[in-house]
């Protein structure tokens, strides 16, 4: 790694940058690919996931952020399934399928809630 002198950065929107050191690393073609790959998955710039993993920061992907909307969305999915098994046992109960039967699924709807949320605060 080098640091070299550079000419002043160019201004943004906001009037200056609000970095103004630049270094240079050399790399291989494959550890730049790499890189960029890297940089893609998690949603950042190159600089910005390079000064990340500089400082040794947590990086957290894109996928995870997605993981973390589906899961909360599924959740609610199955407390609304909740929701409405509740209120076919208070008004219809008897009616359709056996009320064992749907009491089951209630309940395996809620473990699976909770392990959800379990899941979604480690992450």
């Amino acid at each position: 790694m080098t640091d070299t002198a550079q000419p002043p950065a160019p201004t943004g929107p906001r009037g200056t940058r609000p970095r103004q050191k630049r270094i240079e690393v050399w790399l291989t073609t494959e550890e730049d690919a790499e890189l960029r790959r890297l940089a893609a998955v998690a949603g950042l710039s190159l600089s910005a996931y390079l000064r990340l993993a500089g400082m040794n920061h947590p990086i957290k992907s894109v996928y995870d952020l997605n993981a973390v909307r589906d899961l909360v969305a599924i959740a609610g999915d199955l407390g609304r399934l909740g929701g409405l098994m509740k209120l076919w046992l208070a008004e219809r109960r008897g009616e359709g399928a056996p009320v064992a039967a749907v009491n089951k699924c209630l309940e395996n709807a809620l473990d699976l809630q909770s392990e959800i949320k379990r899941k979604l605060k480690k992450i």
